[in-house]
């Protein structure tokens, strides 16, 4: 199984609990699909984008089981990125656990992978 990562808001997490699927942040809907990193670059992408932000959520997904929609794509430094096109299913998410702020503005994560 290939695990990747996405940093949600807890708002939107919540909806998508309620609803069965998850269509993103505003930022994945703005791109036209769903931003994910894998194990090692999930912290320098929250670092990046979300540094300082309360009520982060790390969703982890079994990449596998998202097709073709799911697409490998250069980013940053030229290293390639998960993209989901499309919603995620919440059959496809293995867990999801709040992202708790440090002093210093990042994000502690579990161990990962």
């Amino acid at each position: 199984m290939s695990v990747i990562y996405h940093l949600a808001r807890e708002a939107g997490w919540r909806d998508a609990g309620r609803s069965g699927t998850y269509t993103g942040t505003p930022e994945d809907r703005a791109e036209g699909y769903l931003h994910f990193s894998t194990a090692g670059q999930v912290a320098e992408s929250a670092a990046k984008h979300r540094r300082g932000e309360t009520g982060v959520v790390l969703v982890a997904v079994d990449a596998d089981g998202l097709g073709d929609a799911l697409r490998w794509e250069p980013s940053r430094g030229g290293a390639l990125f998960p993209h989901l096109y499309g919603a995620l299913p919440m059959a496809s998410v293995l867990w999801s656990a709040p992202l708790p702020l440090g002093d210093d503005g990042l994000h502690r994560f579990p161990p990962l992978d």
